[in-house]
């Protein structure tokens, strides 16, 4: 099995992206294809050291910034994310990670891997911390407006992650809205709430923000405005929290000698809240695995993301999902033509 990694893809790229991709190579044996300027590659690795040949070069002289347009992916088909998605594509490689511009890669993703059949809108996942394990929420981005068939759709993908990726033998499947109530929310919430009961899948109902780190379900499913908000809101409150607990130790003698007793406990929560233990979003519905980082990913985060990127393949996640959402439109067919 091989990944290829977007090596110029990042803030501290290439250095971030090629280190963990090395850390990954040589600490978990797996195969990676760095895909991006050659030269600037190997002038990374000739500091690392030997890799076993598992560490290849795919050159693309292109890059698409992360202050870029999206779109100028359609024009620079050498670029480094574009030529990622063809690898996936032609099987060269059987999932990409990036952690360049998000709306890049969701393009490439989408229109060279393409989309799994009967999905009409694939979707970022985000995997949280709760009280019990962990929740996953989608869409966290990738499509701001959505009907009511794509949160469905969203529903499966999601629910086929939390149970492949995340060992929830069961999911438990929530919709995302201001109320528990089955009435409560928007036009689009109350007509999701009814298509969901339809699913199969074991959905509780409806949802609210608490949830997400609650523990009261284990999929969460919204559109991409809503969730992105949730991830946002999330990333800055634990960057916030961190940033006070750092203040009082400076602050306070008392404050200092308690967190010499209590180390382990603040070194388990802040392996928990860290979001490179987790690496990276998929992007749920294309054929084949596409992850996406932070733009800030360092070596740790990208090395954790090949780690997801490996559960996805071997967990055989796209098919899995290609063959529900096939029976959901069988069954909708039925209805209409018994209707």
């Amino acid at each position: 099995m091989h990944i290829a990694v977007d090596a110029m893809g990042g803030d501290y790229a290439p250095r971030s992206t090629v280190e963990g991709s090395f850390e990954a190579a040589v600490g978990e044996g797996l195969d990676v294809i760095l895909v991006g300027r050659r030269e600037r590659i190997e002038e990374e690795l000739a500091r690392l050291g030997d890799h076993g040949g598992r560490l290849t070069i795919e050159h693309a002289e292109e890059v698409v910034a992360m202050e870029e347009r999206p779109l100028v992916v359609r024009k620079k088909r050498d670029a480094s994310v574009r030529v990622c998605a063809r690898l996936v594509k032609e099987g060269r490689a059987q999932a990409m990670v990036t952690a360049g511009n998000t709306g890049a890669a969701m393009i490439a993703a989408k229109t060279v891997i393409g989309s799994i059949p009967g999905v009409d809108r694939p979707a970022l996942a985000a995997v949280f911390p709760n009280r019990q394990g962990r929740t996953v929420v989608l869409d966290v981005g990738a499509n701001v407006s959505a009907k009511a068939a794509h949160l469905r759709q969203f529903a499966v993908m999601g629910h086929f992650y939390a149970q492949e990726i995340v060992h929830t033998p069961a999911p438990r499947v929530g919709l995302m809205s201001v109320g528990e109530e089955e009435g409560k929310g928007t036009e689009l919430v109350r007509e999701v709430f009814k298509v969901l009961q339809e699913t199969g899948l074991n959905f509780v109902g409806n949802v609210e923000g608490s949830d997400v780190f609650g523990g009261t379900v284990d999929v969460i499913v919204c559109d991409g405005f809503v969730g992105n908000v949730v991830l946002k809101t999330a990333e800055s409150l634990a960057g916030y929290l961190l940033s006070l607990v750092r203040q009082e130790l400076q602050e306070s003698a008392r404050a200092r000698f308690g967190y010499v007793l209590a180390k382990p406990a603040f070194q388990e929560i802040a392996r928990r809240t860290d979001w490179t233990e987790y690496g990276a979003a998929p992007l749920l519905g294309v054929r084949g695995g596409c992850f996406i980082g932070h733009g800030r990913s360092n070596a740790r985060a990208i090395r954790s993301a090949l780690r997801r990127a490996v559960e996805f393949c071997d967990a055989d996640l796209h098919n899995k999902i290609g063959a529900k959402v096939e029976e959901l439109h069988a069954q909708e067919k039925a209805w209409l033509d018994g209707a």
